[in-house]
């Protein structure tokens, strides 16, 4: 019997044990988060007008470069001094002479040639006056210009121009032995030597002119919009083009030169569809207090002079997301989401052309997840900290 009993008096205990955990257990209270009302940075946009430059580069080359070249061949017996590479020289300056001698006798027996020639001359225009005076009073009927001795004469005469033509080559020749500088200029490299026997036709050096350095710039089709920039020159003048600023790490030091964009080239590149502008830098060689010259071959940037656009809207990076959507507080200090019409997008600032007004307020920080029309505390930022805050943002205060 107590077997029995036992059993059914510990599932009882452990029954009522069970029913006052559940009626005395303690009661959670209900409570809804408080809601915090976030705090965010703005700015206040106002619309100003810019120059929009453009920012392209090159390679430096010279305006004009040519290979000097014999016309005539001989002997080499002399060099100018700076026929080097990296020689300086002036325009006019002899720079190779050839062995003239050999032109020179060239020139002698032309003179030979046209003194006979001139004989000849005379002697067949009297025989020819003797030979009109001989028919007239011997003759009858109409002479012949064989009889006249017209052919004869005719023949002297073309044989006295063809020796004054082998005069003015000799001389010519003559004076291809001096090869000239025809600018003033500098000496890329040499391949001759004092002595060397030269042919026509045969490359000796490469010089290249100082007085004008070029940088061609590649530019998007769509950066030509910002730019003064005439696609047909044919009626332009190189002096009213954009104005360049070139710039480069050279001597330890940043450089900036001067220059003007003179032309565009006439053909899209086929290969990656850009259009050519070419800068052109007066005086590269300049002697400036501590600027080194612009040389050839010098890898530089490019910042072109744009052209002024009005009522344009400067944002920091930040302010804007991939979207082109920024977070406007509107008059109940409420947040708003806006589309904007992007003129230009650059790596420190965005530039709106529409979508925005005078004094409107775009949050710039402290927005994580923005909701349309939910309340905001203003903060606004300190002029300095425009674009500070939001380069720092990882687009914050954007959705």
């Amino acid at each position: 019997m107590l077997k029995i009993i036992l059993p059914v008096l510990v599932m009882l205990a452990g029954i009522s044990i069970s029913w006052a955990i559940v009626v005395h257990r303690p009661q959670a209270k209900s409570e809804l988060p408080e809601s915090k009302t976030p705090l965010v940075q703005v700015i206040s946009v106002e619309p100003r007008t810019l120059k929009l430059n453009i920012q392209s580069q090159g390679v430096v080359v010279p305006r004009t470069e040519i290979d000097l070249v014999p016309e005539v061949a001989g002997q080499i017996i002399r060099l100018h001094p700076s026929l080097v590479a990296g020689g300086f020289f002036e325009a006019g300056e002899i720079l190779i002479t050839v062995d003239p001698r050999d032109y020179d006798y060239a020139i002698a027996e032309a003179l030979a040639r046209i003194a006979e020639a001139e004989r000849q001359v005379a002697m067949e225009e009297a025989q020819a006056e003797q030979a009109r005076n001989e028919w007239k009073v011997l003759g009858e009927g109409q002479p012949t210009p064989l009889t006249l001795r017209e052919p004869q004469l005719a023949e002297a005469y073309a044989k006295l121009k063809a020796a004054q033509a082998d005069l003015i080559k000799a001389r010519l020749q003559r004076s291809r032995c001096e090869w000239r500088a025809p600018f003033s200029g500098r000496v890329r490299n040499k391949h001759i030597g004092l002595g060397q026997y030269v042919q026509p036709g045969e490359k000796l050096a490469r010089i290249y002119a100082i007085d004008v350095a070029q940088v061609r710039l590649p530019l998007a089709t769509d950066q030509l919009a910002y730019l003064d920039l005439l696609l047909d020159h044919r009626n332009s003048k190189p002096e009213t083009g954009p104005k360049v600023t070139l710039s480069a790490e050279l001597a330890g030091a940043l450089r900036r030169w001067e220059g003007r964009i003179v032309r565009a080239e006439g053909a899209l590149d086929e290969e990656t569809g850009l259009l050519h502008a070419v800068a052109e830098i007066r005086n590269p060689y300049a002697e400036e207090a501590g600027q080194p010259p612009l040389m050839p071959g010098l890898f530089v940037k490019a910042e072109i002079e744009g052209r002024e656009q009005s009522d344009v809207f400067e944002l920091p990076p930040g302010a804007v997301n991939g979207a082109r959507e920024a977070l406007w507080i509107d008059a109940e200090d409420r947040l708003r989401i806006r589309r904007l019409d992007i003129l230009r997008s650059e790596p420190d600032r965005v530039l709106v052309k529409s979508g925005l007004n005078k004094g409107d307020r775009l949050v710039i920080a402290g927005i994580d997840i923005p909701i349309e029309g939910m309340k905001v505390k203003i903060q606004a930022a300190r002029p300095e900290q425009k674009f500070e805050k939001a380069a720092k943002s990882d687009a914050g205060g954007t959705p």
